[in-house]
C-alpha cells in the first residue's frame, strides 16, 4: 500500500471543510472487477487492530473532528540478517583461531630453570683501572663488605644475592661462584645448562673487584692463587651457556660486553634468528661509563634495583622528597608486612610498583597486533646494530613469557630512572625505549610518599589498622572516565595493566570486572588489547571462584573473548571451565540474554573440539539444553529468542560429527523437542533449530552405507528419517536463512543415505505400470513454473509409493529389472518433462522445461551394486526427498538453488544448467554446462554422446528439439553403465559417489557448509551494552520524511489541480515494452520493468538512467508487480514474478550496487495453475498478500518471513487482481 492511499483510508476531513469537498473514505479495495470479488470486509486473521486514534471522534455537535494522520510505523527486512547475508557470511568467519588475534598468546611458555651467580669482588683490593672517591659507594647487597673479614663478607654477600633472586624465582636451581677462575666458570656454565636443559639460564656477573671489560668484550676472573686477572672471552661464555639465556652484567663499561655480544650474534654464521631472540642482555651502563660512586648509592645499585626494587626506590625517593628531613631512613628497612601479602604495607607497595612498571612498559612498548617487523637501531659503544623484533612479540616476550625475566625488566625500569639521575645509562638487548620520565612515575612517588608518611605510626603501633592506598581506586576511576569518552580512534587506556592487577584484589575485583566488560564491549580491537596485556590467565582462574556476584560479568567477559579467539576452548576444557558455564546455563535466576551468552561460550567450546564435546556431553549439556528448549508450562510466555537460538546452535555443534552425542540426542527425544521450534516467529531461531536437526544426521553411518545391521542402527535410521520428514516440511519457509540451513541439512542426508536414494532414482528408469504411475507423484510438475509443489502435498502419496519402491531396497544380484536398452524409460515419472528428457521419437512427452535432470548411478554390467538391504525404511521418504530437492534446485535465492543442485548431484540426479540461448526453428541448439558448477559432472549434448565414444547401451540417434521456446534445454538420451567409461574425458558420468561405505574426500569437499553458526557469532562481537550510533540518524531521517509525507498529503487534499500537465517523458528502451513502473515518493526516481524482468531505474528530471539490472538469470521470466517497501525509511524494491517468486532488493538506485535482501516463493506449497500470480503489500501490518488461479489468498508476514495465514476466497475461479487497503484486502 503506497503513502498516497493514506489520504483515502486513514484521514478524516475537518469539520470546517465543505461537505461538497469531502471525499468518501473507501475502506475496502476492489478485487478483480472483471470477474469475481473477494469479500473486502474479511480482515486478516491475527492482524493488528485499528489504533484508537484512527477511529473518528465526534464533538458535542456530532461533527467529525480532524484527526492527526497516522503513518505506518512498521519497518521490515532491516535486521542484521538482511544486511547482505552472503556478504555477512563471508565476513563472519566465526571465532578466529589464527591471524592477528593469535599474537596475544605467547608462542612458547618459558621458564628460567637455573641461575648462575658469579661475584668477582676481591674485597679489600681495588682494581688497577678504578680510582675511587672518598667517601664512595661500598654496599654490596646492602652489606658493608668492610664490616667483617673479607672471606666471610664475600660468602655473606653471595648468600644474600642468592636469597634476593630466589624471591623472584623460588623454583629455579641456583649455583654460586665467588671470585672464580676460568675453569670454575666453565664448569658452572656447563652444569647450569645441563640442569636447565631447554629452559632459560640466568648468568649474573658482578665485576666490581676486577678491571673493566676489554674492547673485545672480555670479562675478568682470577687465577687460582689470586695473583692475576684472567680474561674470559664472551664467545666462550656464550658457547658454554648456549640459549635460551639471560645475562646481567653489573660492572663499569658493561656496554663493551653488550657490543661484543651483538657482534657475535650479528656476524657469526652459526647463529640463527631464533638464537638471537633467545638471548637477553641487561647491562649496568654504556661502554664509556663508570658506575656511580656516590655514597648515597650502594656499590651495586644496578643489582639493588633489579633484586630489591622497593627498598632501593624508597631510599632514593626519601632523599629527594619533602620528608627527607623528618623521616629516619632506617625505618625503611622496618616496613611491616610481606611482599606477597597485599593487605600489608610492604605487600601493597610491591603491588603498586608492579602495576606502575607494567603500565609504563605497556604504554611505551609495541604491544598491539601489528604484523610488521619493528626495526630498531641500538647504539652500543658508538656502534649501531639492527634488532629486528616483531612488534607484537616484544611486550609478550619481555613481560609475559617468563616470570623471572618479567620481574627483572620491570625492575630495570626503576634502575633506568635512578641511575640516569647519576648520569649512568643502563642498556638492554632487546632495546627498550626511554622510560625514566614517564608520567606514571609521579603516581609511584605519590604512593611512596603516602607510605612513608604512615610508616612511623605503623612501626610505633604494630596493632594499628592498615589503611589501603587510594591508588587503585583512583586508577579505576581514571579508566572509567576513559570509557565514557574513549573510542577505537583514540589512544588506548593506559590503565589497562592496572585493571589486570586489580583483579587480584577481592575488594576491587567486581568493579574492575564491570569496567573490563565495558571495555571489551567496544569491539574486537578492545578484546585484543586486553588479551595482549595478559588478562586471559586471570579471568580463567576466576572461573574457579564461587562468588555469585561475579557470574554474570564473567560470562559476559568470556563471551567477548571467545567471540574473537576460538582457541581459548582448549584452555577452558583443560581447566574444567566448561562446567562453570553449564551451571550458569542451567540456572534460572539469570536473565535469558545472559544464559544465551553461556550457551554461546559452550558452543565455541565444542566447536570442532572433540575433547570439548566429550567433556560437555559427560557434564550433561544435552539434557540441560533440551530442558530449557521446552517451557515447563505450555501457556508460559515465549522464551527469549536469543536463548532459543543459541541453545539450538550449542546442541548442533555438540552433535556435529560426533556419533556418540548424536545417538544420545536421539535417545533423549531431541528431534521432537527441537522440531517444535521450526514454527517460531524468529527466522534465526528456526534456522538454528534446522542446524541442530541437521547435525543429528550422521553422514558416515555404517548402517546406512552398508555396515553391520543391528537394532541400535535401525533405531537411529528411523529417527533420522523422522528428522528428515520434519525438515522437508519447512523447505518453503519464507526466510532464505532458514531454507539455506534446510538445504544443507538435506544434503547431509543425501550423503549419508546416498545408496538408498540412488536406488530410488534408479527405479524410475524401469518401465512401470500405469497403476504405479498414477500412484507416484508427477515429478515433472515439481519444476514446472506454472505449478508449485509442497512436501505436504507429496506426503499424501508417500504411503502408496513405498509399497512400489520398497523392492528397490532389496535388489541384490537381480539385474533383469534394469533398463534393458540402457536408457531411461520414458514411462517412468522421473523421465517425464522437467526431470529427464528422453528421445522425442521414442516417447510421447510433449511438454518441456528449461532445464534437464541427468540421473547417474554407480552400476556394473547393467546391474545396480548393493552390499546390504534395509527393508525397514519407508522408501517414500527418498522419493519425497528427490522431488523436494528438485524444487529447491530452482529456489529464487541463488545460494539455496546451488545447494539443491549439489544435493541432487550427490544422489545421482544431475540438473544440467545451461546458458540462456534459444533454439532456432530449423537447427539444433547446442550448449555446454558451465564449468564453474563445482561438484556437478558435465554431460554431453545429444549428439556429443553418440560421437567418438564406444557405448555398450545407447539409444538410437534422435533429432534435436524443434520448439523455439525450449530455452537452454539439454537433451540427454542415453546413459553408459560401464565402469571404465564413467570416467571418460567427455565428462559424461564423472561419478561423485563411490560404492564405498564411508563418504569419500571428494564427497565431503562438495558438501555445503552451514552458515548460521558463523553468522550468529557475529552478534557477540558487536557492542551489546550500548545502542547503535545509527539509530539517532535513522530516527531523524524518518521524522523528516514523515513531515514531508504529511505535508504532501495535506497539500494534495487542498489542491484542486487536475492531472493534465506532464511531468516527464522518455523512452525506456524496453524491447517488449514497459510492464510495470513505480514512482519513489521522496526523490525524482522511477523504477520500470519489462516482461523479461529487466529492471531499469531512471531519474525523470533529466531522463537519465540510474541503474539497470536483471531480477534473476533464470530462463523462466515474467513480471507480476513492482512494489515499494519501507517508504519512510531506506526503501526496498519488491519485484514479483508471475510464477510467484518474490525478490526484494536494496540499493537499487546505486549503479551496480543492488543487493538481494531476500527471495522466496509466495505461493510455494499450493497448486497454482498458469502463470498469473498476483501480489500486494501492506506497510501498516507488514503483510504481503499473494494469490492467483486458486481459491485462497496467502498472507506472508515479512517481519517474521513466515506464512501467517491462508484466507479462503469466496470466488468460484482464480483471482486476477489483488489490492489491500488499511488492514483489509
Amino acid at each position: 500500500m503506497a503513502l498516497g492511499d493514506l489520504m483515502a483510508s486513514r484521514l478524516v476531513h475537518s469539520s470546517s471543510s465543505s461537505s461538497s469537498s469531502s471525499l468518501p473514505t473507501p475502506s475496502l479495495a476492489a478485487v478483480n472487477h472483471q470477474t469475481d470479488r473477494v469479500d473486502g470486509e474479511l480482515p486478516v486473521a491475527n492482524g493488528p487492530e485499528l489504533r484508537r486514534e484512527d477511529a473518528g471522534e465526534e464533538d458535542e455537535e456530532g461533527k467529525a473532528v480532524a484527526l492527526v494522520p497516522c503513518l505506518p510505523q512498521v519497518v521490515v527486512l532491516c535486521e542484521q540478517r538482511h544486511e547482505g547475508f552472503d556478504e555477512a557470511v563471508a565476513a563472519a568467519a566465526g571465532p578466529s583461531t589464527s591471524g592477528l588475534v593469535s599474537k596475544w598468546r605467547p608462542k612458547d611458555r618459558m621458564k628460567t630453570g637455573c641461575v648462575a651467580l658469579v661475584l668477582c669482588l676481591n674485597i679489600s683490593v681495588d682494581p688497577p683501572d678504578v680510582i675511587k672517591i672518598s667517601p664512595c659507594a661500598r654496599m654490596e647487597c646492602w652489606i658493608d663488605p668492610f664490616s667483617m673479614p673479607p672471606p666471610k663478607a664475600l660468602e655473606t654477600i653471595g648468600k644474600t644475592l642468592h636469597s634476593q633472586y630466589e624471591r623472584w624465582q623460588p623454583k629455579a636451581r641456583y649455583k654460586l661462584q665467588l671470585d672464580p677462575t676460568v675453569e670454575e666458570v666453565k664448569k658452572l656454565c656447563n652444569t647450569c645448562r645441563k640442569y636447565a636443559r631447554s629452559e632459560r639460564v640466568l648468568f649474573h656477573y658482578n665485576g666490581h673487584g676486577v678491571p673493566k671489560p676489554t674492547a673485545n668484550g672480555e670479562i675478568w676472573v682470577f687465577n687460582k692463587s689470586y695473583t692475576q686477572y684472567i680474561p674470559l672471552p664472551i664467545t666462550d661464555l656464550d658457547s658454554w651457556l648456549k640459549t635460551p639465556s639471560i645475562y646481567v652484567f653489573d660492572c663499569s663499561a658493561a656496554g663493551m660486553i653488550v657490543k661484543a655480544f651483538l657482534e657475535r650474534l650479528d656476524w657469526s654464521s652459526s647463529s640463527s634468528a631464533s638464537s638471537v631472540k633467545d638471548c637477553i642482555l641487561l647491562a649496568a651502563c654504556e661502554a664509556h661509563q663508570t658506575l656511580p660512586q656516590s655514597a648515597e648509592y650502594p656499590a651495586d645499585v644496578f643489582t639493588a634495583c633489579l633484586t630489591t626494587p622497593i627498598k632501593m626506590a624508597l631510599h632514593w625517593f626519601c632523599k629527594r622528597s619533602l620528608l627527607s628531613g623528618a623521616l629516619d631512613h632506617s625505618l625503611i628497612d622496618q616496613i611491616p608486612g610481606r611482599q606477597n601479602d597485599r593487605k600489608t604495607l610492604l605487600g601493597e607497595l610491591n603491588w603498586i610498583f608492579t602495576a606502575i612498571t607494567d603500565t609504563i612498559a605497556w604504554n611505551v612498548l609495541p604491544h598491539g597486533t601489528e604484523g610488521h617487523l619493528s626495526s630498531k637501531i641500538i647504539s652500543v659503544g658508538h656502534c649501531f646494530y639492527n634488532t629486528n623484533f616483531t612488534c607484537a612479540e616484544l611486550f609478550q616476550r619481555l613481560f609475559r613469557q617468563d616470570l623471572l625475566v618479567a620481574s627483572l625488566f620491570r625492575n630495570f625500569l626503576l634502575a633506568e630512572r635512578i641511575m640516569r639521575s647519576a648520569n649512568c645509562s643502563p642498556i638492554t638487548y632487546p632495546l627498550l625505549p626511554p622510560t625514566h620520565q614517564h608520567h606514571m612515575w609521579d603516581a609511584w612517588d605519590m604512593a611512596a610518599e603516602i607510605c612513608l608518611s604512615k610508616l612511623p605510626h605503623l612501626i610505633a603501633d604494630p596493632n594499628a589498622e592498615f589503611q589501603p592506598s587510594p591508588f587503585f581506586t583512583e586508577q579505576l576511576t581514571a579508566f572509567e572516565v576513559w570509557l565514557d569518552h574513549g573510542s577505537e580512534d583514540k589512544k588506548p587506556p593506559e590503565q589497562l595493566p592496572i585493571v589486570l592487577q586489580v583483579l587480584l584484589s577481592q575488594s576491587h575485583r567486581f568493579r574492575a570486572l564491570v569496567l573490563l566488560g565495558r571495555f571489551l564491549d567496544m569491539g574486537p580491537w578492545a578484546v585484543d588489547l586486553a588479551l595482549s596485556v595478559g588478562i586471559f590467565p586471570y579471568v580463567l582462574k576466576l572461573l574457579q571462584t564461587s562468588a555469585m556476584e561475579l557470574r554474570q560479568i564473567l560470562v559476559f567477559i568470556w563471551t567477548k573473548i571467545l567471540s574473537l579467539d576460538k582457541s581459548c576452548q582448549v584452555d577452558l576444557v583443560k581447566d574444567g571451565g566448561h562446567a562453570y558455564f553449564i551451571r550458569f546455563l542451567d540456572s534460572l535466576d539469570a536473565y535469558p540474554e545472559q544464559r544465551a551468552m553461556a550457551a554461546f561460550v559452550l558452543a565455541v567450546i565444542v566447536d570442532g573440539h572433540r575433547r570439548g564435546q566429550e567433556a560437555c556431553m559427560s557434564a550433561g549439556l544435552i539434557d540441560v539444553c533440551l530442558r530449557h528448549l521446552q517451557p515447563e508450562n505450555p501457556h508460559d510466555a515465549q522464551t527469549e529468542p536469543l536463548l532459543l537460538q543459541w541453545l539450538c546452535l550449542c546442541l548442533g555443534k555438540l552433535w556435529e560429527d560426533f556419533p556418540e552425542a548424536q545417538l544420545l540426542g536421539l535417545q533423549s527425544n531431541a528431534p521432537e523437542i527441537v522440531t517444535c521450534l521450526l514454527s517460531e516467529p524468529q527466522p534465526e531461531v528456526r534456522a538454528s533449530a534446522v542446524f541442530a536437526l541437521g547435525n543429528l544426521l550422521d553422514i558416515g553411518s555404517p548402517s546406512v552405507n552398508g555396515g553391520d545391521d543391528d537394532s541400535d542402527d535401525d533405531e537411529k535410521v528411523r529417527a533420522e528419517i523422522n528428522v528428515v520428514r520434519s525438515l522437508l516440511q519447512v523447505t518453503s519457509d519464507g526466510s532464505p536463512l532458514v531454507r539455506a540451513e534446510v538445504s544443507v541439512a538435506l544434503t547431509r542426508f543425501a550423503l549419508g543415505h546416498n545408496k538408498h536414494l540412488k536406488s530410488v532414482a534408479a527405479e524410475y528408469w524401469r518401465p512401470q505400470t500405469n497403476s504405479l504411475l498414477k500412484s507416484l507423484p508427477s515429478l515433472a510438475n515439481i519444476n514446472n513454473p506454472s505449478n508449485v509443489y509442497s512436501p505436504s502435498n507429496f506426503l499424501q502419496s508417500s504411503s502408496g509409493l513405498s509399497s512400489h519402491i520398497g523392492p528397490v531396497l532389496r535388489v541384490g544380484s537381480d539385474t533383469s529389472a534394469t533398463g534393458r536398452d540402457g536408457r531411461i524409460s520414458t514411462s517412468s515419472p522421473i523421465a517425464t518433462n522437467s526431470i529427464m528428457h528422453g528421445s522425442p521419437q521414442s516417447d510421447d512427452s510433449s511438454q518441456h522445461s528449461d532445464s534437464g535432470i541427468l540421473l547417474r548411478e554407480n552400476a556394473s554390467n547393467g546391474g545396480l551394486s548393493y552390499t546390504r538391504s534395509r527393508p525397514i525404511i519407508d522408501s517414500g521418504i527418498y522419493s519425497l526427498f528427490i522431488s523436494t530437492m528438485c524444487s529447491v534446485a530452482k529456489d529464487p535465492y541463488p545460494r539455496i538453488a546451488n545447494i539443491g543442485r549439489r544435493a541432487l548431484s550427490l544422489v545421482g540426479v544431475e540438473q544440467v544448467v545451461m546458458r540462456n540461448t534459444r533454439f532456432g526453428s530449423g537447427g539444433a541448439g547446442e550448449t555446454s554446462a558451465p564449468s564453474s558448477n563445482i561438484g556437478m559432472a558435465r554431460s554431453s549434448s545429444w549428439f556429443d554422446m553418440n560421437s567418438g565414444i564406444s557405448m555398450a547401451f545407447r539409444t538410437p540417434p534422435v533429432s534435436p528439439p524443434q520448439h523455439d521456446y525450449l530455452t537452454g534445454l539439454r537433451r540427454v538420451c542415453s546413459m553408459e553403465f560401464r565402469p571404465h567409461l564413467l570416467n571418460s574425458p567427455d565428462g559424461l558420468a564423472d561419478p561423485l559417489l563411490s560404492s564405498a561405505a564411508a563418504p569419500s574426500t571428494s564427497e565431503l569437499n562438495i558438501l555445503p557448509q552451514s552458515t548460521i553458526y558463523n553468522w550468529s557469532c557475529g552478534h557477540f562481537s558487536r557492542p551489546l551494552l550500548t545502542g547503535s550510533d545509527d539509530n539517532g540518524e535513522v530516527s531523524a531521517r524518518r521524522e523528516e520524511r514523515e513531515r514531508t509525507a504529511l505535508d504532501c498529503i495535506a497539500k494534495c487534499q487542498r489542491s484542486s489541480c487536475k492531472m493534465t500537465s506532464q511531468i516527464a517523458s522518455w523512452d525506456t528502451k524496453f524491447e517488449l515494452g514497459t510492464k510495470s513502473a513505480l514512482l519513489l515518493p521522496f526523490s525524482p526516481i522511477v523504477v520500470a520493468a519489462d516482461e523479461n524482468e529487466q529492471i531499469r531505474v531512471w531519474n525523470y528530471d533529466d531522463a537519465l538512467p540510474v541503474n539497470t539490472f536483471e531480477n534473476h538469470k533464470l530462463s523462466d521470466r515474467g513480471l507480476s508487480k513492482l512494489l515499494l517497501i519501507n517508504e519512510l525509511d531506506e526503501s526496498l524494491l519488491l519485484v514479483g514474478s508471475s510464477d510467484g517468486n518474490v525478490r526484494i532488493w536494496r540499493n537499487y538506485t546505486q549503479k551496480g550496487g543492488q543487493k538481494l535482501v531476500t527471495a522466496f516463493s509466495s505461493v510455494q506449497g499450493h497448486r497454482a495453475a498458469g502463470r498469473s500470480v498476483v501480489i500486494d503489500w501492506q506497510q501498516q501490518s507488514g503483510y504481503l498478500y499473494a494469490s492467483g488461479d486458486m481459491s485462497s489468498i496467502l498472507v506472508w508476514d515479512l517481519d517474521k518471513e513466515q506464512l501467517l495465514n491462508t484466507i479462503p476466497s469466496s470466488a468460484d475461479s482464480g483471482i486476477s487482481a489483488l489490492v489491500s487497503s488499511g488492514y483489509h484486502v
